[in-house]
């Protein structure tokens, strides 16, 4: 389920990353159909930072991805100079003394991102190029009954005009072809390894 990205779901809060990127709009947070316990917040970050938009189950949302890399090709879009450390300072830069002390979490081999920082149940890791400074936050919330599942939450700084247009251009496409199958994706990802976790407790072949 998404929740408007004017307001905050009642388990928000108070999140770090708002003390960190207090400049970015929040376009959006969606509750993952990822049921765990207290301590499963792990294995959903590396969940994320294993992920390959190749993988996308939607074929469509697959060719959306193709055609923005195209895109980013041709008018230099993601180039060197256009990420963290070359047109935008890393949020890394921002944190606190005790946020700073803490793990910045997994690599993200195959995606644009880099970790921001991880927390016992919340995660951030961020992205920039010529058109945005996107954030991809990660939390663990209660789901009311015991339990726990994640949230994935989207906060983007938005370069210029340029960016501007960039987001209101994608925005339906995200909402309605790319974030359903990928929300999908990762519940049949999480049901998956929580059975082979099940299945063989201490990790054996």
């Amino acid at each position: 389920m998404a929740h408007p990205s004017t307001e905050h779901p009642p388990a928000d809060g108070p999140w770090r990353i708002h003390e960190v990127a207090p400049d970015f709009r929040l376009y959006g947070v969606w509750d993952l159909p990822t049921p765990g316990g207290a301590g499963d917040f792990p294995k959903l970050v590396h969940l994320f930072a294993a992920g390959d938009t190749a993988d996308n189950p939607s074929r469509i949302a697959r060719l959306l991805f193709a055609i923005r890399w195209k895109l980013g090709a041709l008018f230099g879009w993601d180039g060197a100079g256009a990420g963290i450390g070359s047109r935008v300072q890393s949020l890394r830069e921002r944190l606190p003394s005790d946020l700073r002390e803490a793990p910045p979490g997994p690599a993200f081999p195959t995606l644009p991102f880099s970790p921001v920082f991880l927390l016992e149940r919340e995660a951030a890791a961020e992205m920039a190029n010529r058109t945005v400074h996107g954030v991809l936050h990660l939390r663990w919330v209660p789901d009311g009954t015991g339990g726990y599942h994640g949230q994935m939450a989207v906060l983007v700084k938005p370069n210029g005009l340029l960016g501007r247009m960039y987001m209101a251009g994608i925005t339906p496409f995200r909402h309605l072809l790319v974030y359903p199958p990928l929300l999908r994706g990762i519940g049949e990802d999480w049901r998956r390894a929580t059975a082979q976790r099940c299945a063989d407790p201490h990790g054996r072949a």
